[in-house]
């Protein structure tokens, strides 16, 4: 097999409701769509780089240039098909998991498709359907969280994630609790509190939570073990993991007790899975998060969580959580007991459609061989 051509589009969607963490609002998101056509056959991968450097320092202007000048010539001048020889030679350019995953989920798409399996055949996951949850933002008032959480209940989610930051927790947390007594809660940072928040933190206890997430910016690993030794709640990294290394580096110093993959941060699924194994084999849970991604990395999220070590709800919700019209068919829905199922055709199962996503394209290359 041989890469013919490989494409970038550059996406706008708006979502139906605004969206809020600790680093700000957000109406809508940026993203970057990648096509690796072969023999017919076309495989897809989402960056999930964001206009912003907030999350990460990657963002879709650096995720374009960094595709389009030194990591799509490599599939042409190495004559790579390969996802895994893509990730060995990608490895020498430091940094930019963002982008790198994105190229290498479109050729792992387009493997799976060739062999005419579903990716998670691929990558030996043992499940066919995802148990998941959802998240919510910072709303405008704790009673239109409430709200929200109710609708979300309604329709079938099992778990909830709230996001906080210094201001929006303990009281939050607490009324949530006593509103909703029985549901399973866990709350994410994004990295927004220091160590010297930590009796704030600790206070997080009472309400029974899963786990807290990424209380600390994403270098404190001392911190995060600090905070661990003195809190009952699970601790989870989530920016703080961005390779098997760090995942090694966090256990060993305690740092957390859970750890969140998300393929885009660690640089493709190559090192999602790396780090998984390690962590199965030191009995530490993993889960899948998200990114607000569009049908088409969801789908791929959803076969990366099929793997057995993916033990807590991850954060793939249905495609009408976050957009009125999704980028395929069919879209990703809810089904039974807070799970949505595995897709099962070729590659990551689901069809983009081309004319929603000509729709929401703003810019757009092809590149070829030279």
């Amino acid at each position: 097999m041989k890469i013919e051509r490989i494409e970038l589009s550059l996406l706008y969607l708006p979502y139906v409701h605004y969206f809020e963490t600790s680093f700000g609002r957000e109406e809508g998101r940026s993203f970057i769509i990648v096509r690796a056509f072969s023999e017919g056959l076309c495989g897809y991968g989402e960056v999930v780089a964001s206009a912003t450097p907030l999350y990460s320092y990657e963002t879709t202007s650096t995720a374009w240039l960094i595709l389009s000048e030194f990591l799509i010539p490599i599939i042409f001048k190495k004559n790579i098909y390969r996802p895994e020889d893509f990730y060995w030679e990608a490895r020498r350019f430091r940094g930019h998991p963002m982008a790198k995953a994105g190229l290498e989920l479109a050729l792992w798409d387009l493997q799976a498709k060739k062999a005419g399996v579903p990716l998670s055949r691929i990558y030996g996951g043992t499940r066919d359907e995802i148990a998941v949850g959802v998240s919510l933002g910072i709303e405008d008032s704790i009673p239109e969280l409430l709200r929200r959480i109710e609708l979300f209940i309604v329709e079938g989610y099992k778990r909830i994630k709230l996001k906080i930051k210094p201001g929006w927790d303990i009281e939050v947390a607490k009324e949530v609790r006593r509103q909703f007594p029985d549901i399973a809660l866990q709350a994410d940072a994004n990295g927004a509190y220091s160590l010297k928040d930590k009796e704030a933190l600790k206070m997080l206890d009472q309400f029974n939570m899963l786990m807290l997430e990424q209380p600390f910016p994403p270098y404190d690993l001392w911190d995060h073990s600090q905070l661990q030794r003195e809190i009952r709640t699970p601790l989870c990294l989530d920016e703080s993991i961005i390779s098997e290394d760090t995942a090694r580096q966090a256990l060993e110093m305690k740092s957390c007790r859970i750890i969140n993959i998300k393929v885009g941060r660690v640089g493709g699924m190559v090192e999602s899975r790396k780090i998984h194994d390690h962590c199965r084999r030191e009995g530490i849970p993993v889960w899948c998060g998200g990114m607000l991604e569009s049908g088409i990395g969801r789908a791929h999220n959803l076969h990366i969580a099929s793997l057995p070590n993916f033990k807590l709800p991850s954060d793939l919700s249905a495609s009408k959580r976050y957009y009125k019209e999704d980028l395929i068919e069919p879209p990703i829905e809810l089904g039974e007991e807070g799970k949505i199922p595995v897709p099962t055709g070729p590659g990551i199962g689901v069809m983009p459609r081309e004319e929603r996503i000509k729709r929401a394209t703003i810019r757009e290359e092809a590149f070829t061989p030279e």
